[in-house]
């Protein structure tokens, strides 16, 4: 690996930060500082991680920060769980798949720092 924007994990991750970002301007206004910047946030902290993880040089550290990064990713998981049951978006398959494709290959990242 060159850098981690080679990792199809940070690619993906960055492809899911685009989505929130366009779905989530359509939020109301007075969730602009509550539910929009968390989601966004924690969106955006994915590829932040994994890209922090990856400059650091370590395999402990990149594996520390990929764990972070499953955190942030599990928080926009959740937050987009909330924006469904507030009717504010509706449940779209293709995401779920998104962040269940992007849980895998850090999971699988993550192992394979190990071996």
């Amino acid at each position: 690996m060159k850098s981690h924007k080679d990792l199809t994990v940070y690619k993906t991750s960055i492809d899911l930060v685009v989505y929130i970002y366009q779905f989530s301007r359509d939020f109301p206004d007075a969730e602009k500082f509550g539910l929009t910047s968390q989601i966004r946030r924690a969106a955006v902290s994915i590829p932040s991680n994994i890209a922090e993880g990856a400059a650091r040089g370590s395999k402990k550290d990149f594996s520390r920060f990929l764990y972070i990064a499953l955190g942030s990713l599990a928080e926009v998981e959740t937050q987009l769980e909330i924006a469904e049951r507030l009717d504010f978006i509706m449940k779209n398959s293709e995401v779920e798949e998104k962040i269940i494709y992007i849980r895998r290959m850090i999971l699988k990242l993550i192992q394979s720092l190990k071996e």
